[in-house]
């Protein structure tokens, strides 16, 4: 297998008022002016509190790493000098939709005109990994028998506990709010390469959608690039928890691009046991039990974790990402973002502080998180 397997990351992050932890006001305008000015991998994103920053394709984790830190802590800069805070999460603990105002772009202008107030109500933020296929015309089929590892790295990922300044009893509440969109969560099982062909040219003819890229769903065929899309994950606070995502994806789709058989008979049973998984990882996270189809069992994260590094230990060999692939043991016995959330809320609450002020804590952690989630060096670069 001398395909390289390259990828790239896409991390969204939220933007606050420094000072009251909620929605930016007007200096977030300047904020994006500067940030377009000296960060070269940061675009605008649908809402003016929200901004995304990516990885340019690469086969080392090192240089994808070194590029996503960089941009973080140059965001972070940019912010300190505008009253901004920047930070990951899969949910906004603070803001409220309806007082946010959407950036000034033909595109969103057009997605919103669509939507209309369930776009508006649209404040999540994700990490994205595009991974390149040594066949591009097989990414049909490749996306069909990756779905069933997708419950787990949205397990791994879990960082959206908080929604519209509230609790909400779910680890990973970012695919709830995203549900409310078409074309998002689970896709259809199709057939083959051409049966997603003329789904899109159907979709596109009718006036659906204008192009494939407004298809959102968990994992995506990409409509601009030969690669196969995750977009289940939650925004990660902590750098090393977006690559081990990350490396754990790349090595799936290497193979599941080697072994033909492996999940090569999916049924309709099959997909619901999928949402049934996503739904358990929503709630509870790397607390959660996923179904095991082939064994008829309900397996822990940790368990189905194992399995899954050894079902891909040779491809992290291969690829040389190994140690970071492990390193999602770490997540899995200490927490998500989700979890730490959680903790610093109650802590917060525990000593009588009101509920605002404790999310304003949560606000503060993860920005500071966001900025400084790196090691000095990544293993396995």
């Amino acid at each position: 297998m001398s395909h390289a397997y390259s990828f790239g990351i896409e991390e969204e992050f939220f933007l606050a008022d420094a000072r009251t932890r909620g929605s930016p006001g007007p200096q977030v305008r300047d904020f994006h002016a500067s940030v377009e000015s000296r960060v070269a991998n940061a675009e605008r994103e649908m809402l003016e509190s929200q901004i995304e920053i990516c990885s340019p394709p690469s086969d080392r984790f090192g240089e994808a790493e070194e590029c996503l830190r960089r941009a973080r802590q140059a965001l972070a800069a940019i912010g300190r000098e505008h009253g901004v805070l920047v930070f990951a999460a899969g949910t906004h603990p603070t803001a409220l939709w309806r007082h946010l105002r959407a950036t000034d772009a033909e595109r969103y202008d057009g997605i919103l005109g669509d939507l209309r107030m369930v776009g508006r109500r649209s404040v999540v933020c994700g990490t994205h990994v595009h991974v390149a296929v040594a066949d591009p015309e097989a990414r049909v089929g490749l996306a069909n028998r990756l779905l069933p590892f997708a419950p787990l790295l949205l397990a791994l990922s879990a960082g959206s506990p908080f929604w519209q300044g509230r609790p909400t009893g779910l680890a990973a509440y970012r695919l709830r709010v995203y549900a409310e969109l078409p074309r998002t969560g689970l896709p259809d099982l199709f057939d083959d390469a051409q049966d997603y062909a003329r789904y899109v040219r159907i979709m596109t003819r009718t006036g659906a959608v204008a192009d494939a890229s407004f298809l959102w769903w968990i994992l995506r065929v990409s409509p601009k690039y030969p690669t196969l899309e995750l977009r289940i994950a939650d925004s990660c606070p902590h750098l090393p928890d977006a690559l081990a995502i990350a490396a754990l994806f790349r090595c799936l789709v290497r193979r599941i691009e080697r072994d033909p058989g492996l999940n090569s008979r999916l049924t309709g049973a099959s997909r619901g046991f999928i949402t049934e998984n996503l739904w358990r990882a929503e709630r509870d996270g790397v607390r959660a039990a996923l179904i095991d189809e082939a064994a008829e069992r309900a397996v822990p994260v940790p368990a189905a974790l194992e399995s899954l590094l050894a079902l891909i230990a040779e491809d992290a060999a291969a690829l040389g990402c190994a140690e970071i692939c492990a390193d999602a043991r770490r997540i899995a016995a200490e927490g998500t973002s989700a979890d730490r959330q959680i903790r610093i809320f109650e802590s917060a609450r525990s000593t009588g502080m009101g509920r605002r002020a404790a999310l304003s804590a949560v606000v503060d952690a993860l920005a500071r998180e966001t900025e400084g989630a790196a090691d000095p060096a990544v293993r396995g670069a």
